[in-house]
């Protein structure tokens, strides 16, 4: 799993600026990536897509939590982390708190309105979306 986050990185941080004018299809591909990204991140809930006459594929949380401890492991074995981020976070945690500043700290600063989880989860969902917008089609033919 390790090797795929750093592939969607890689893709991630290598994409262009998006065109001035989207599409319809550019639209809705980010509207949905926007939605499920929240799913995952905000509301803790697995993202399930499936096409007629398919099987089912799903990102769940445990894979997202998953890659986000990939990444924190990684920044602390590259001396990243220059605090007790952890044990700061765990203190929190314990306290029934939470601490925003660990977590940055941990996985790193971020633009995307969820963080870096939501960047993390955006690489993770991003492969699913075409099918997410074609079983959405398949729906409304219904």
């Amino acid at each position: 799993m390790n090797a795929a986050l750093k592939i969607c990185q890689e893709r991630y941080d290598a994409q262009l600026p998006p065109p001035v004018s989207e599409s319809a299809v550019e639209i809705a591909r980010s509207e949905w990536l926007y939605n499920a990204t929240e799913q995952l991140v905000r509301f803790g809930a697995d993202v399930r897509v499936q096409l007629r006459m398919r099987s089912p594929q799903c990102v769940t949380v445990a894979q997202l939590a998953l890659a986000a401890d990939e990444l924190a492991n990684a920044r602390q074995a590259d001396c990243d982390v220059g605090t007790p981020a952890l044990g700061w976070l765990l203190i929190s945690n314990n306290c029934g708190r939470a601490d925003k500043d660990a977590v940055v700290e941990l996985l790193g600063r971020s633009d995307h309105p969820f963080g870096k989880l939501g960047e993390i989860a955006e690489a993770l969902l991003r492969p699913l979306a075409d099918d997410a917008l074609a079983a959405q089609a398949e729906d409304d033919e219904l």
